[in-house]
């Protein structure tokens, strides 16, 4: 059986026991359930180790890798019932490669089968401080403006194919990156984007996720900034001196939107003058709102094209329960989302949901008082409400919650 060479690896020709992802019909009694769960194998270090130790290697799941640095050590292995995912294979591989799938890089400006998170390196990899015209050159912007340019709602079958094979890659990610903490002690911030950061709520914001990074809590948020960014510098600044915080506050406050041309300066002049510690932080944001820029103190980004799975997700992940600052339409509806997750129990257990600031929340914006009454009367269940002004009081009922 012969194949048009594959994504520039010189595959022409192949044993009828193999499968590309479009060879149909497949043998679909061997591709019942088997039972048998795929190993990912996502580092070069993890494929050197599993080809030392293994010849005859079989459901192993392959992820952005390259097998041409180990072309001489493979040449004895067989490969079945494999996946590889946008990997590099060495001509050399054909004939030793049976009942798997390849699914090749597609040309695009971005990773189809991403293998970790992203970090602040990778999306603003070409900024220069001082230059901040530079940021047109990043990576993340290079990618929003070719989102934009195929359509926010691509229509363009290999485009939306890439961006559903890109976005399950960093779910894949995120996944393995959770399953380090334990899911009670997973914390979400909610609130608005343009809150500034010489806002006394943005303050109030760090000073909590500080805390709670520090007693233990994994801090996430939609990546973005304001009461976004507000979460992910107090995580930044677990085990650092509230002093250094408050300086770093001073120091962002001299570009307190991200309107402003110096907004990402500020925060890398903060990030030089005080290294990473021992802990992280999860951003989850999204090239839909791509003119926002994605904080760089968050440790570890999972950025997605598709909001509905970001914002689902995010609500999802944060079982030890959701920080509500003050924010508009967008916070909104996410109150209501997770509300919703409560109210049918839908991953087992409800989740505190605990509104900062009672003024905005009973007065300018009456949605606390329109849960409560609900609740009362029986149209919502399983909510765990509660509304602080205070610091210490959120912390309480986070802590309160974990030791259920």
């Amino acid at each position: 059986m012969k194949f048009q060479s594959l994504n520039k690896l010189n595959f022409t020709k192949f044993s009828t026991d193999f499968f590309l992802i479009n060879d149909v019909p497949l043998k679909s009694e061997k591709y019942k359930l088997t039972g048998m769960k795929y190993q990912e194998i996502e580092t070069q270090e993890s494929l050197a180790y599993l080809l030392q130790n293994e010849q005859n290697i079989s459901y192993k799941a392959f992820q952005n890798l390259d097998f041409t640095a180990f072309e001489t050590l493979i040449s004895k292995h067989t490969f079945s019932d494999c996946l590889f995912l946008g990997c590099q294979l060495p001509a050399a591989m054909n004939g030793q490669i049976k009942d798997s799938f390849i699914f090749p890089q597609l040309d695009m400006p971005y990773n189809c089968y991403i293998n970790r998170l992203y970090t602040k390196d990778d999306l603003y990899d070409a900024y220069r401080t001082g230059h901040p015209e530079t940021y047109a050159e990043t990576y993340d912007q290079k990618v929003y403006r070719h989102y934009i340019a195929t359509g926010k709602q691509a229509t363009d079958i290999k485009e939306t194919l890439a961006r559903r094979l890109h976005d399950h890659a960093i779910t894949d990610a995120l996944d393995d990156f959770l399953a380090n903490y334990d899911e009670k002690r997973i914390v979400a911030f909610m609130g608005g984007h343009g809150l500034p950061r010489n806002d006394e709520s943005y303050r109030q914001i760090a000073f909590i996720s500080k805390q709670l990074t520090e007693q233990g809590y994994l801090m996430t948020s939609g990546g973005g900034p304001g009461a976004m960014e507000a979460t992910h510098l107090g995580a930044w600044f677990a085990e650092k001196s509230d002093e250094a915080l408050e300086k770093s506050i001073e120091i962002l406050s001299q570009a307190p939107t991200f309107k402003h041309p110096l907004w990402l300066d500020k925060a890398f002049e903060v990030l030089d003058q005080y290294p990473a510690g021992n802990y992280n932080s999860l951003g989850i944001p999204t090239w839909l709102y791509g003119h926002e820029p994605p904080t760089p103190f968050a440790t570890h980004i999972a950025k997605y094209f598709a909001n509905s799975v970001r914002e689902d997700g995010l609500l999802t992940i944060a079982k030890g329960g959701i920080i509500f600052a003050p924010g508009s339409a967008g916070t909104i509806q996410e109150i209501f989302q997770e509300a919703t997750q409560n109210h049918y129990l839908s991953f087992d257990y409800a989740s505190p949901m605990i509104f900062m600031n009672q003024d905005y929340w009973t007065k300018e914006k009456p949605v606390y008082a329109c849960l409560q009454q609900m609740t009362r009367e029986g149209k919502y269940k399983n909510l765990l409400l509660s509304i602080h002004d205070d610091a210490g009081g959120i912390v309480d009922e986070i802590e309160r919650f974990a030791m259920v």
